[in-house]
């Protein structure tokens, strides 16, 4: 096996570690309730900031009992990342984006 990426990395150390106020693994295997999506994204920030904590995981493709990787295909391309970041910040502040 050749040499892992970073995302590879990082990945790995999370798995070894347990779900706190900074991770969390969703299964998602093709869908993800928008409205929980939000708020998960809220809540890790607000924790990651109140701990001074450079950044938060939200990490799908990974069953919460085991920490088995099992793959999701929930936006599953950069089309349709960048499209759920907007969404995510137009839930979170929709008067900011008003026009």
């Amino acid at each position: 096996m050749g040499k892992k990426s970073e995302i590879e990395k990082q990945l790995e150390l999370l798995i070894q570690g347990n779900e706190n106020e900074v991770v969390e693994f969703k299964e998602a295997k093709n869908n993800f309730d928008f409205r929980k999506l939000g708020k998960y994204f809220s809540a890790l920030c607000n924790e990651a900031n109140l701990n001074e904590q450079s950044s938060a995981w939200l990490v799908f493709g990974i069953r919460d009992k085991d920490k088995k990787v099992v793959g999701s295909e929930y936006r599953n391309n950069s089309v349709k990342t960048e499209g759920l970041s907007f969404l995510t910040l137009a839930s979170l502040y929709p008067k900011m984006l008003k026009k």
